[in-house]
């Protein structure tokens, strides 16, 4: 798969296959999702594997489509606003590149916004110095979606003089 073909086609996955990934394809998307572009090479992210009891004390609804691993990206906070932002895009930048990486073998990904409650930083043990981003189940697809339409890019493409 080429780049641009695994960027167009990855998709948000609803239901996961139970198949296991295994730990060392896990460590090889992040190793490669770790070329992520970073602000003075501080490299802000932090991934937890969260297991079997931690999980289940999420209490997710879609207990994360039944993925077989699931996992919290965490991004360093800073007391600069503007480094706390660029902390942030890196790693969103690292959580793209994984799941492009993942994808290219066939591995899907769902993304969740539960990290952002507190509940969920005291179960997942979140260092104060962290910010949880993502929270994705990772696993093979059962079914892989239809594009949604997207909005033409030159709707949002402004040209300066």
């Amino acid at each position: 798969m080429n780049t641009l073909e695994a960027i167009t086609s990855r998709r948000h996955i609803k239901q996961f296959k139970p198949d296991a990934v295994s730990e060392d394809l896990l460590k090889k998307w992040l190793s490669a999702a770790s070329f992520a572009p970073n602000h003075r090479m501080v490299e802000p992210w932090k991934v937890l594997v969260v297991g079997p009891e931690t999980r289940a004390a999420l209490k997710h609804g879609a207990n994360f489509g039944e993925a077989p691993v699931v996992l919290a990206f965490l991004s360093q906070t800073a007391e600069n606003p503007i480094d706390r932002d660029e902390n942030l895009i890196a790693t969103c930048a690292f959580i793209q590149n994984f799941c492009l990486a993942a994808w290219d073998e066939g591995v899907g990904t769902r993304w969740t916004s539960i990290g952002t409650k507190q509940g969920t930083r005291d179960i997942l043990q979140v260092p104060e110095q962290y910010e949880v981003v993502e929270i994705l189940g990772v696993g093979y697809p059962n079914e892989v979606p239809l594009a949604k339409e997207r909005t033409p890019i030159t709707n949002k493409l402004d040209y300066l003089p």
